[in-house]
């Protein structure tokens, strides 16, 4: 197990003529934890950002603002000097804002005009099959006009009943009226309109026929809407054209940032700073050297004793080698180690593909799995995805092993069996079943093990699993108490425990006629003396916590549990896909395809679950039994000032 790398404290000292420059070095060495200075009575106060801060906040909101309208994301880098995009920024800069800005005011205009020529293409549409002249329907003086729709049906019978002088245009599908009526007799025709649900419609102020007018409506929409794309595809030129400067830009931009804006976060007086912080103890010369290199030797740099009371604030960086990291993001999402904590990182590299594998061991699914790991870790460089991936592929591997222990490939066994109802077949010829010895209440432990015929052995052997990897977790936390208070309550608050789990088994042993009836009365002292031990040690708290043992150990039999899950699930779908096949021979062709489609969408199915469920569950047995055993959590990250540069250089 390792520990969290050792940190040193130190504290820079310097006149503020070279601020700027110690601000530099340290952001360039990039392993310098900076401590937010709270003023105090000390007399020290915090400064002012440098005079650029403003100035180059305004560019970043401008640059990122772009980015984010254009959809520029993270690409392969292309680097760039740092000098050269200072010299061309305010340029480009300018350039693109103002060509974006140009663009998209013309598309805003023309967007306008379509939501305009909608709203004239929704007042003609009513008008449409009527066609006539919109001219017509205005300038009278002894004439009334009725324009609009109706809700049930018009016969002209009903107007021709009240006048003579009129002339009606009606369409029986969408009930559009428009009807001249003299003056005279506009009131009696409009309460006949009335009594039939008459709506009116405005009309538009412009003359011509509604088809005409649509269709030039229409032919200007297309060339409006021609006019908006080239823009947009002038747009995506400008993405295209200054993707790699924006990107280089924003990384410029915030590092300049970075720099101007950290007098914010240390003490200042009139003439002098202080800069502390932390730093790894392997590099503490490394930062040494290139502070007194960037100030000639003019700032003051001290390490300073990190006494028992700071320890808990001290930040935490992992020690870990490239096969353990990718279990960093499993303790994250926990809680980082604290820094006098042991970094259970590589215990669960070991104990959270092992459980995983024995809840899934079926050599298909793990092959489906890490296979689509392999391929999403190809596809996509994100640094956290990458890492889930390598854990995906670590709980395949294991899975492939316990498959072949089990013996099972997408629920179908590979070796055969002989069972009370004759001999199973497996995929694999010549390969048989051997029985081994005898298990638990008259079961046979066999090889390869069938897991769904001997359902007590494999309880017996998760809660097995279930002893080790606690106590595993009891002598990590033995280690913590003994580094951090000393080995007599290393004893007794974490070896107690293992005692009293040595005393249950000696006296359950003695009880079960195993090594005599007297090891079942040594057993009881060996508990009792374990039980006074943990009363010393933890407490009354202890004690009352003793019962919880047993409901960790029994928490362990989820292994075989949502084991068995995942055999009878894929046993369903192989039962249901071939029996499609074999129910009906008369239809051995579409039979085929359906059993396909359900061998395929239940395994696919079932694939999925068995990425959530052994792994929710493996994931559950560290966090929640294992990690209380030993571990706290809570420790702070260690997070140095400066900034890993993708797209630019010095």
């Amino acid at each position: 197990m390792s520990r969290p790398k050792r940190m040193t404290r130190a504290v820079i000292v310097g006149h503020k003529s070279i601020l700027k420059e110690t601000i530099d070095a340290l952001h360039d060495v990039n392993l310098f934890h900076i401590e937010d200075f709270v003023e105090d009575e000390s007399g020290f106060k915090i400064s002012k950002p440098f005079k650029n801060a403003e100035e180059v906040s305004k560019k970043l909101v401008k640059i990122r603002s772009i980015a984010n309208y254009l959809g520029i994301e993270s690409k392969k880098p292309v680097v760039q000097k740092t000098d050269s995009v200072l010299r061309e920024l305010d340029t480009k800069l300018n350039e693109l804002d103002r060509a974006i800005s140009a663009k998209t005011e013309a598309i805003s205009q023309l967007e306008i005009e379509l939501k305009d020529m909608e709203a004239q293409k929704r007042e003609i549409m009513p008008y449409l099959s009527i066609n006539l002249d919109f001219e017509y329907y205005r300038g009278y003086e002894s004439l009334r006009v009725f324009a609009g729709t109706v809700k049930s049906s018009l016969e002209e019978s009903q107007i021709s009943s009240i006048t003579r002088a009129y002339e009606l245009y009606y369409d029986p599908q969408s009930k559009a009226v428009v009807l001249f009526v003299a003056k005279n007799d506009a009131d009696k025709v409009y309460e006949v309109l009335q009594g039939l649900g008459f709506k009116e419609l405005r009309v538009p102020e412009r003359g011509g026929v509604p088809s005409e007018l649509l269709r030039f409506i229409e032919q200007k929409e297309a060339e409006v809407t021609r006019k908006i794309e080239s823009l947009k595809g002038e747009i995506e030129s400008l993405k295209a054209k200054y993707a790699d400067f924006i990107l280089a830009s924003d990384e410029v931009l915030s590092i300049e940032s970075q720099k101007a804006e950290l007098p914010l976060r240390i003490a200042t007086s009139e003439n002098a700073f202080i800069i502390d912080g932390w730093t790894p103890s392997e590099d503490y010369d490394k930062v040494v050297s290139v502070v007194n290199s960037a100030t000639n030797g003019k700032a003051y740099i001290t390490s300073l004793e990190i006494r028992h009371e700071d320890e808990d604030s001290v930040p935490v960086e992992y020690n870990n080698s490239k096969i353990v990291a990718p279990m960093q993001e499993v303790m994250d999402l926990y809680s980082r180690p604290k820094y006098t904590e042991i970094d259970p990182s590589s215990a669960i590299l070991i104990t959270m593909p092992l459980i995983y594998g024995l809840i899934l061991g079926d050599i298909g699914y793990a092959m489906i799995l890490g296979g689509l790991a392999l391929t999403i870790k190809k596809l996509v460089k994100s640094d956290s995805v990458q890492s889930l991936m390598n854990i995906l592929i670590y709980c395949e591997i294991s899975a492939i092993f316990f498959g072949i222990l089990y013996g099972e490939f997408l629920g179908f066994p590979l070796a055969s069996s002989h069972t009370e109802h004759g001999v199973v077949p497996g995929l694999i010829p010549g390969w048989e079943t051997i029985n081994l010895f005898g298990g638990i209440g008259g079961e046979v432990f066999t090889f390869p093990i069938h897991r769904s015929h001997m359902i007590m052995t494999m309880i017996g052997l998760s809660m097995i699993v279930g002893l080790f990897h606690l106590n595993l977790g009891y002598l990590l936390g033995f280690s913590n108490v003994a580094r951090n208070h000393g080995m007599k309550h290393a004893i007794l608050e974490k070896g107690s425990w293992m005692i009293i789990q040595l005393g249950v088994i000696l006296a359950a042993a003695g009880y079960l006629g195993i090594g005599g009836s007297a090891l079942m009365y040594v057993g009881a002292i060996v508990l009792v003396l374990g039980i006074v031990m943990l009363a010393i040690g933890e407490g009354i708290a202890g004690v009352v916590e003793l019962p919880s043992l047993m409901g960790n150990v029994l928490s362990y039999a989820r292994i075989i549990a949502v084991g068995l899950s995942s055999i009878y699930i894929a046993g369903t779908v192989n039962d249901i896909a071939f029996g499609m096949i074999w129910a009906d021979h008369s239809q051995i062709g579409f039979a085929a395809i359906a059993a396909i489609c359900v061998f395929m969408l239940g395994h696919g199915l079932n694939s999925v679950l068995s990425i959530i469920a052994p792994g929710l569950h493996a994931l559950r047995l560290q966090y929640v039994e294992f990690f209380g055993k030993f571990y706290q959590g809570g420790g702070r990250k260690f997070n140095p000032f400066g900034y890993i540069r993708k797209y630019t250089e010095e």
